[in-house]
Parts: structure tokens; sequence; C-alpha cells
């Protein structure tokens, strides 16, 4: 597969990537309740979010309510959504460098900066696909964490949401098209050597004198 062949996967990765961040944000799934123990009762579920949190019945309807005030957040909560709101925002970024920079598109004429600017696209992918790895773990750590702490009240213990996963899925998405571009983003060499020799030439021809 040529490097434009790579490009293209890597940017569906990248798409693909930014689609699973995007969702991880809006829908409040990154806890849901437990039931353990005395905690049986099945008739509604607590879901939260970055943003809110929601209780769905049995019978399908679903409450959601927003966060009152954004000071009264844990700074877990408010780091989580500071850097998975980054990570979108580098990840398009990234891509509309990609798209740029590579070898199927013509906004760049010049071969030599093509690699150079699909490496900085490559970076900032990475960079993305960490910022969204990082915030997910964490709160996947604080709800295993809580489950297994017996201080904490069964009604208030938590399981992983749908969302840690889909989190978790897009942050290796991007690792991996950040990954493969930085592989086959090396510049080019060869490209300046053969001008010197038509310069040589000239210089290095036999002069004759003439009577």
């Amino acid at each position: 597969m040529g490097s434009s062949g790579v490009q293209i996967v890597c940017m569906a990765l990248g798409i693909l990537g930014l689609i699973a961040a995007v969702v991880a944000i809006a829908v409040p799934r990154w806890k849901v309740s437990a039931f353990i123990g005395q905690n049986i009762i099945t008739a509604q579920v607590q879901e939260e979010g970055l943003w809110m949190e929601c209780v769905v019945q049995s019978t399908g309807q679903q409450q959601c309510k927003a966060y009152d005030s954004l000071l009264i957040l844990g700074s877990t909560l408010q780091a989580a959504r500071a850097m998975t709101i980054i990570s979108c925002m580098l990840t398009v970024l990234s891509l509309l460098i990609l798209t740029a920079g590579a070898d199927f598109t013509t906004c760049i004429e010049n071969e030599e900066v093509k690699p150079k600017v699909s490496l900085v696209s490559a970076i900032g992918l990475i960079l993305a696909g960490l910022l969204l790895i990082i915030p997910v773990s964490w709160a996947a750590h604080n709800v295993v964490r809580d489950f297994n702490n017996p201080l904490v009240a069964q009604s208030q213990k938590r399981e992983l949401g749908a969302c840690i996963f889909v989190g978790w899925g897009g942050g290796v998405l991007l690792l991996l098209a950040g990954g493969l571009l930085c592989c086959f983003s090396r510049p080019r060499s060869g490209g300046s050597g053969g001008t010197a020799k038509y310069y040589s030439n000239s210089a290095s021809a036999p002069s004759k004198n003439y009577v």
C-alpha cells in the first residue's frame, strides 16, 4: 500500500475516533447503577455523564437533569470535560492538516514539505488520542475504586458505562492513525541531489585553448 492509501486509512481512523469522542462526550453513560447486594431495585437506572445525569424508568421513560453549577463539580469531572473537548478540537485540526499535506491533494505543491505536514498531523492525532484515553481511564479507575470500597454505600456504587469503552476505542483509533502516519511520513531523500550534477558538469568541462 502506498503512502496515499495509508493516509486515506489514517484519515478514516481519525474520523471514526472523532465520532467516538463526540459520542463519549455527549451521551451520559459514563457511570450506571450497580445492582448488587440489597440494591436490587431495577425499576429505575441512574446514568451519569460529563454534562448531565439521567434516570431511566423500567417503562422506558427517561428524565435528565444538567449539573447545576460548574463550581460545585469535582476537579476530575472538570478536567475530563476540558481534556475531551481539547481532544476533539485537536483531532479536527489534525485532520485538516492531513488533508492539506496528503499526497492525494494539491493544497501544497512542494513535495518535500508534504511529509513534514503529515508528521505534524500525526503528532496531533497521537496527542488527541492520549487526551481522550486519560480522562476515560481515570473515570474508570474511580468507578472501580468506589465499587470495591466497603465504606461506600451500595446504593451509591456505580458500574462502568458504555461511554467508557467507546472512549477507549476512540482513543486507540486516534493513536493508531497517528502511529501509522509517523511511520509513513518520512522526508523523501534525493530530492535536491540531482541538480548538483548539472552545475558540476559545466564547471568541470575541459577548457580548450584557441590559437
